[in-house]
């Protein structure tokens, strides 16, 4: 299978707009070495087709289309290599992009699990408002273990597994989760053999989730925090990397130790990564230690073939 790498960032982007803490002056500047990043989604495609599956569509979604030649290959007049799209969560930096596709002709295939459709249809009504454009085909995502496939997209199949995070601030679960607002995705190649575990969002690894990740050729896990007090430590929230639903890499039982007890023919990569995460400087000790355990920093346009 074909990942092209959309956008690797958190909500907001990398520089964030209204952002200058020292990553964000820094590459203002010039004085960073660092690549700016759009907001989090990849690309999915077989390595025998053109269209593929979207996961997530972020607010930078009409950007990273323009920008990437796999996503409109131009075989008709009106045409697009998105066959569906797949939500992980509801949050507003993954589905405000799916305004942006209301040209679509057809409705727009899209899978996702009930608690975020729900949020979708409430909280903040993006499905709702597609009602009066193309209209939304939505196909339920089940977490019982079944695996589903896209229409139109040859040998690819996905399973999801229910993941601890934190639903949007606009849904009625933030501060009461239910099993759904949050997933993450075992794509499976039938023609390779080959899986890649995608999970942008994840803020405890269970049994169930450390057993995908060990099936898995490669990762692609939360990369959002260095560490859990980053926000608090730098005077922009109160609320550490865990309160709002986010494993660090760093510290007893961060991301980085997780990593490192997979078997090493992983490829292991970190995506969703906070404008404030000192590994978007490339000189920083803190990517140095990502590359010594032999983790990948997700960069926009990046292609990875598993």
């Amino acid at each position: 299978m074909r990942i092209t790498v959309l956008g690797s960032a958190a909500g907001g982007g990398f520089p964030q707009w209204n952002c200058n803490c020292r990553n964000c002056a820094g590459l203002r500047a010039g004085t960073l070495k660092a690549k700016a990043r759009t907001q989090s989604s990849i690309f999915v495609q077989p390595d025998d087709g053109d269209d593929g599956v979207l996961f997530n569509a972020s607010p930078d979604i009409l950007e990273q289309i323009r920008s990437k030649r796999a996503l409109q290959p131009a075989r008709a007049l009106r045409d697009t290599a998105i066959a569906g799209v797949v939500l992980m969560d509801g949050q507003i930096d993954h589905a405000t992009g799916l305004f942006m596709l209301r040209e679509r002709t057809s409705p727009l295939p899209l899978w996702c699990t009930d608690p975020v459709e729900e949020d979708l249809r409430s909280g903040n009504p993006v499905l709702e408002v597609l009602g009066h454009y193309c209209g939304v085909d939505r196909h339920r995502i089940a977490l019982d273990g079944s695996t589903f496939s896209v229409p139109g997209v040859a040998n690819l199949s996905f399973r999801a597994l229910p993941l601890s995070s934190k639903a949007a601030p606009y849904s009625p679960h933030r501060d009461n989760p239910v099993e759904g607002d949050n997933i993450g995705m075992l794509i499976s190649d039938a023609h390779s053999g080959k899986q890649v575990f995608y999970a942008p969002g994840l803020g405890q690894i269970t049994t169930a989730v450390f057993d995908a990740m060990n099936s898995a050729d490669a990762v692609m896990v939360d990369g959002t925090f260095w560490t859990d007090d980053e926000m608090p430590r730098m005077g922009l929230s109160k609320k550490t990397a865990r309160d709002i639903g986010h494993l660090p890499q760093s510290g007893p039982g961060g991301m980085l130790e997780w990593l490192a007890k997979l078997p090493e023919r992983t490829r292991r990569m970190l995506i969703h990564i906070n404008n404030t995460n000192p590994i978007l400087d490339e000189d920083s000790d803190e990517r140095a230690t990502l590359k010594r355990a032999g983790v990948e920093v997700c960069e926009d346009d990046m292609l990875i073939r598993i």
